[in-house]
Parts: structure tokens; sequence; C-alpha cells
């Protein structure tokens, strides 16, 4: 089946869950006119139902190919690239001076989902592009900016990240790719990189690779490392391309999934070293290239919410057309759609409710980025930048954690025929798998989220958030709406859970820091499930004061369902936390045996 972008459960998410109404209304904005976030994103639901949708199989059935030293792509592949960047996809929040549109992140992140959605492996490279403006905008020179940064803005040239080699994958003080300096300024560069995705292809006639290595001078571990901006074709002083880099791939990996996105081994130094320029300072490129993966970081927790949505649409479909049994009660003379059966619907509701909840999380994180960029008041702008940094490692990792559970989910429902690949529901799952894996695994994700964010300034913005959080879940107790059930109760225990918890990782990181890691995974999904339900049953709120043009009635059991069927795991998953940490540190018991 193709995709539709749900747009009202977007702007519902968007304006509401997220809060950017509330900082339109509060000036963050400026001038930015909130009616064109629905023209934005109509238009690019039809672009990803039209153009990306139709190519998703088909990418993951032809893969790539690498020939002689250059990377083919899937049929189709360059052409809706092309008309991708000819419409201004790429272009939406990139800074105006460079050919960019200058729109919000908030109103890009809610465009990544539906790329991700409608077709994953074609969205990835758009993605990391965006990540190498990011990085070349804050930390480039003016002399590189103006060669470079309008091409990357506008698609025309695409960006990489360059991080990952065989010894050094999530450690990255130990890459060994250096670069030696050179007469006129600029570097030589040798090494090879691996997992790089879409480090070669055929969709533009230049790409602009961010590469780590490490001068000959440089001190050891990450305060050593320097970031260079390496394009696959040198630059002309007129603009037009010259001689070829010494940069290539010389492999590509055969995966479980994204087979359309060509990930490739680059080496660099074949041939007299690959030309590199300086971004930032010496020996702080982990400083410029965290400014790239965060907000890869976000992207892919978009990724996770796209590809969610997507098995969700089409395990509905399916479960609205199979037929298979009679519901209990049923007077009907044949078989029913399997719909109507309880555990059907709860696996639904189920893939439904964690892909709202997600989504509205990474729209929260995109929204605080905003604001701390635009604000004009600088306690505004720490704050949101305090909150940005505090929700990236949630949105990142419990929203990849999710497109894995939806998708898994997305099998289940189809049955047999799930695990057929004609289906599509088996490419939902395999292709979901890495995201929960590249751009720091979720479990580095939980390492951070405790150990860096939980424990800026003694809690103070987990403290600010749950505040806001508990706020949300007064309204809710004060509606006396029934339709909401027991939603008041279930958030209001899981919020108690969530600030125990937080109170006791930071003692913990004191004093017993191994207890404190062990527990970082499951307090990832604590804070994560405690901060998606308050935000769909915020959701709700709104709808019911019309803030959607959907059926309000709809988005209130949507938050029941998330609040009694899975905030309700809030005190389980506290105990883990809190009880289990001697059990995890003393495995080797069990491990080394």
């Amino acid at each position: 089946m193709t995709y539709r972008a749900p747009i009202d459960d977007m702007l519902l998410a968007l304006n509401f869950g997220a809060g950017l109404q509330a900082a339109l209304d509060a000036g963050h904005y400026g001038e930015f006119d909130a009616d064109l976030t629905k023209t934005v994103l109509d238009e690019a639901g039809r672009f990803a139902s039209d153009v990306l949708a139709p190519l998703n199989r088909v990418g993951d059935k032809a893969g790539i190919r690498l020939d002689a030293g250059k990377v083919t792509t899937a049929p189709g592949w360059p052409d809706a690239y092309r008309r991708w960047t000819e419409a201004g996809w790429n272009a939406v929040s990139g800074p105006e001076a460079f050919g960019g549109q200058g729109l919000p992140l908030a109103v890009n992140a809610a465009c990544t989902e539906i790329w991700s959605a409608s077709n994953i492996a074609f969205g990835l490279c758009p993605l990391l592009t965006l990540s190498a403006i990011e990085a070349l905008d804050a930390h480039g020179s003016d002399e590189l900016k103006t060669i470079y940064l309008e091409k990357l803005v506008t698609g025309a040239w695409t960006g990489t990240m360059q991080l990952t080699e065989p010894q050094a994958g999530s450690d990255v003080g130990a890459l060994r790719s250096r670069a030696e300096r050179a007469a006129d300024g600029s570097y030589r560069v040798f090494g090879t990189k691996i997992f790089i995705t879409y480090g070669d292809h055929d969709m533009t006639d230049n790409i602009v690779h961010f590469v780590l290595a490490r001068l000959p001078d440089a001190p050891a571990g990450t305060k050593g490392i320097s970031l260079f901006l390496i394009p696959k074709f040198l630059v002309n002083g007129d603009g037009s391309l010259g001689e070829r880099n010494d940069i290539y791939p010389s492999g590509v990996e055969h995966k479980l999934g994204m087979h359309a996105s060509p990930t490739c081994t680059m080496t660099m130094g074949d041939h007299g070293g690959a030309v590199g320029y300086l971004i930032g300072e010496e020996n702080r490129g982990m400083l410029c290239m965290f400014t790239m993966m965060n907000q890869a970081r976000l992207g892919v927790g978009l990724e996770g919410v796209g590809i969610a949505d997507r098995a969700y649409q089409q395990a509905l479909a399916f479960a609205q057309e199979r037929k298979q049994g009679r519901a209990a009660g049923s007077k009907s003379a044949g078989m029913d759609a399997i719909i109507v059966h309880p555990d059907v619907k709860r696996m639904l509701m189920q893939m439904r409710a964690l892909t709202a909840a997600s989504r509205t999380i990474c729209y929260a994180t995109a929204v605080a980025l905003d604001i701390a960029a635009r604000a004009t008041d600088p306690k505004v702008r720490a704050d949101a930048a305090a909150r940005g940094a505090l929700l990236t490692p949630i949105a990142k990792a419990f929203s990849t954690d999710i497109g894995n559970e939806v998708t898994s989910l997305g099998v289940q429902i189809h049955g047999g025929m799930g695990f057929i690949e004609e289906t599509g529901a088996a490419q939902h799952y395999r292709d979901a798998r890495i995201t929960a894996i590249y751009e720091g695994t979720n479990g580095i994700q939980s390492i951070d989220l405790v150990t860096r964010k939980l424990a800026a300034h003694g809690g103070a913005a987990v403290w600010t958030l749950l505040e806001e959080l508990s706020g949300v879940v007064s309204r809710v107790e004060a509606s006396n709406d029934p339709a909401f059930g027991t939603t008041g109760t279930k958030l209001r225990d899981a919020l108690g859970a969530l600030e125990r918890t937080s109170r006791w990782l930071l003692a913990q990181l004191a004093s017993a820091p191994n207890d404190a890691l062990a527990g970082a995974t499951p307090y990832l999904r604590l804070f994560g499930s405690t901060l998606g339900s308050c935000m769909l049953a915020n959701e709700a709120l709104a709808a019911r004061d019309g803030g959607s043009a959907g059926d309000p009635a709809r988005y209130v059991t949507l938050a029941r369902f998330f609040a009694e069927n899975i905030a309700v795991q809030a005190g389980a998953l506290e105990r883990t936390v809190i009880d289990s940490a001697d059990s995890v540190t003393s495995a080797d018991a069990v491990l080394l045996a």
C-alpha cells in the first residue's frame, strides 16, 4: 500500500503537544506565518505519496551497485532527488543568506518524518546533508561557506559524516585516520572510514565529506581530533568542479535493511592524500562534529517515527481487509475482518499510541532548538537550549526503540504474510533496525541522559519539565471528563515514579556511578513513556478545545490508552532502575563463567 501523511495528527502534535503555538504566541518565531505550516506539510505529503513512496519497494529490491569506484543508486533515485531539490525540499530550514527558506526547524522536522515514512532509505541522504549544513554554518570559515554552503542548502551537493573506523566505533577517540598540514594552508588526509551513509552515489555531481582525523602532534583521545571538509571533487576558483579528490568508495555493505541507501567503506590517501580543509580549530573537531551529530540524532528519531507510522498504516489496512474467525457475539454469516478481535485492536492501538508519543517528543525537541536559536531574551534561549539538550537523547532513543517495536507489531498483525517479503511489512521491520544503532547507540543515548543531561545543574532542566507536565495532569484531573477514564491517576503515578527515580540516579552518580549506569536504559524508557503520555493528554485537551480538525474523541481515547496501557508501567521501571543495579553489576559470575 502507499503512504498518506497524517496531517491532522501532525499539526496537533506540533502546535499543541510540542508547544509551537505557544512559542508563536510568545513571539519567539518573529514574523513566521503559522498558516504556512499546514501548506508546507500538505505539499510534502503529496510529494511523498506521489514520488517517494512508490520507489520504496523498488529501492529495497534493486539496492545499489559499486563498479570501478562509483556507486549507482536504485532505478528512479536520481530523478526523484532532482525533483525533490527542484521543489525546494532540501532548503526548507536552511539559512536564507545561502539559498534556504529559513523556515523553523520544527516544520522541517515534520517534513523529515514524512520523507522517512514514505521512503526511509531516500530520506536518509538529505538528513545527513542537513547536519553538514549545521556544522559548516556554525564552525566553517567564511571562505568555505561561500564555496560550499549554498550548494549544500539547495541540495545541489550532498553531505556525509565520517567518524567510524574498524577499531573506532562508539569510542571515536580510537580513530587512526591522520591529517598532515600542507604549505597552502590545506591538509592531506589519509585513512579508512567504514559505515559511511551515502559515501558515494550518482544523484549529485559532488559530495562534501566531513571527516574526523588526527594531526601528527595532536593529544591522545578525543581531545586530539580535528574535523575536515573533503570534497569528492575539488572546486575551482570560478565555482566549477576540478580534479577528483583522493577519496573513494572501496566497498559497500550488504545489509539487513536500508538496501537502497549506500553504506560505504571510504578510502583516503592512495594517491597522495585527500585534500581537506579545517572546520573550526585544530584538535576541536569533536565540538564541531557534535553539532552535526545532535542534529542527526533528532533526524534519526524522526526516522523512527516515520517508519512506525508507515508500518501502522499498512497494518491497519491489512486488519480491515483480512478476514479470519468471528467476533464474540457476531451474527454475520461469514468470517469477520481481524480488526474486530480485541487482541488485534490492542496491537493497533499500541502501534498508534507509541508512534504518536514519539512524534510529539521529537517535535518538542525541534521547537526547543528553534527557540534556543530564535528567541530574543537570553534567558529564554538558555532555558530552551537546556530543554533541547535534555530531550535529544530521548527523541533519538525512545523514538527508534518505538520504530523497532511498532514495525515488529506490524509483522505480527500480518501473521504469516508478515514474514513474507511480498507484503512489505518485513521491509519496514528490517529498515527500522539500524535506527537504534547509528548516530550513537540507544545505550549511549541513555548514558548521556543520565550522566550529562540529568546531572546538569543538579537536574534543573528535569525539574522544570516535570513541573510543566504536572500542570498538564492537573488539567486532565480538573476536566472531570469520564472519557479520560483513569488517565489523570495513571499520569500522576508515572510522574511520581519519574521524579523519585531521577533523584535516586542523581545521588548514585556521586556515590555509585555503575549503579546509575546499570539503570540508564530503563530510566530513558521511563522518561520517554511518561513524557509522551503527558504530551498526548495535552493534545487531547487541546483537541477538545478546538485545536484540531480531527474528531477530539479519538485523541482522548488515544491518550487514555497510552496512560492505562503503557504509562502504567512506570512503577515497574522505577523498581527496575532502583532495585536491579546489583543484579547487573554482579553479572560477571554468569557472563564470564
